[in-house]
């Protein structure tokens, strides 16, 4: 059962209205609803104080408790695009842990990865505060202007920054939208960019529109599997046996799988400096036996003092496989 914590709601305007109301607390749910979203705590795959964010068409799952959304998918679907690590379910992290823990799902780290050495005590795993800490969540909104949840960081002890997430759905449409926000709260300078990496299943292909004219920028010794660079557009797969990795600079990634696809959109800013050799959007494919590939967006690098924010907003269309457009499936040529 789930404590009752709703608020912002409007008074019953009958009596019918109210015993509904009455009889959803009585049974311990917990629901934030308009006319077309609701937020709804649950406790998902061992992880109590989840909540699922849904509209009539799609659902987010959030977990606070390890800082990720961890699925977005059609209402009725017993599986999404997002990959999720089962092996750590209901798994909390470890700040000081040497190993990361791969939980999966859409999470933010600071750009660029190079720099972390040079800020932390490690190279790698990730910063504690963006990638090994639970965050607050805080439901706002009312039901006129809908729903929507921040998720909160604790200040990183390295960056001095603090990460906001604000998830929000549309309220029909399969489009889920992520503001990221790095708040300066305390310490030096740090010149940063908001990276926002999404694990994702086992892809048919991964499609990347690009303007580089036949180019991308190699960040592994190996490329992915089947990787095709044409005038619009670069195609690739996961390679079993390597991780790859390749920069772009897309606003746009899409993931394409067999029934259903998921587009990523981030705008690129053109005359601002981006991170990885001015990378806005890149591809890493894992090797077996986690079977995932990651793509992530990445917003201009700026130097940050106390007192500053720096802003990435993600917007996440899922789509039924044959609604992709035909420059998608065309073959890259």
């Amino acid at each position: 059962m789930h404590a009752p914590t709703s608020r912002n709601s409007k008074s019953p305007s009958s009596d019918c209205y109210r015993n509904v109301f009455l009889l959803l607390i009585l049974c311990g749910l917990t629901v934030h609803a308009s006319a077309a979203v609701t937020v709804t705590k649950t406790n998902y795959h061992g992880w109590s104080g989840s909540y699922v964010i849904a509209n009539e068409t799609v659902e987010a799952i959030v977990v606070p408790a390890i800082g990720r959304v961890m699925q977005f998918r059609f209402v009725g679907d017993a599986q999404g695009p997002f990959w999720e690590n089962r092996a750590m379910d209901g798994k909390l992290p470890i700040p000081n842990s040497k190993e990361w823990g791969n939980f999966g799902g859409d999470k933010s780290w600071p750009a660029p990865q190079e720099d972390w050495p040079k800020v932390t005590p490690r190279g790698w795993p990730p910063p504690v505060a963006f990638d090994s800490m639970p965050v607050e969540a805080n439901i706002e909104g009312s039901e006129v202007e809908g729903f929507r949840l921040r998720l909160v960081s604790a200040v990183d002890p390295h960056f001095g920054i603090r990460a906001q997430r604000i998830i929000t759905l549309d309220d029909t449409k399969p489009l889920m939208t992520i503001e990221t926000i790095y708040q300066k709260i305390e310490g030096e300078p740090r010149k940063v960019g908001v990276w926002i990496i999404t694990q994702l299943n086992e892809p048919d292909f991964v499609y990347a529109p690009t303007m580089m004219d036949d180019k991308f920028i190699r960040q592994s010794e190996a490329l992915p599997q089947n990787l095709k660079v044409g005038k619009r557009a670069i195609t690739l797969k996961r390679s079993p046996t390597k991780s790859t990795k390749i920069g772009t600079d897309s606003s746009s990634l899409y993931w394409v799988g067999p029934k259903n696809a998921l587009r990523i959109d981030s705008p690129r800013i053109e005359g601002q400096e981006y991170p990885d050799k001015g990378s806005s959007a890149e591809v890493y494919t894992n090797p077996n036996p986690l079977t995932y590939v990651e793509l992530e967006m990445l917003g201009p690098l700026k130097t940050l003092k106390a007192g500053d924010t720096l802003a990435q907003r993600n917007t996440y269309t899922l789509l039924k496989r044959d609604e992709l457009g035909a420059e998608v499936v065309a073959d890259v040529k």
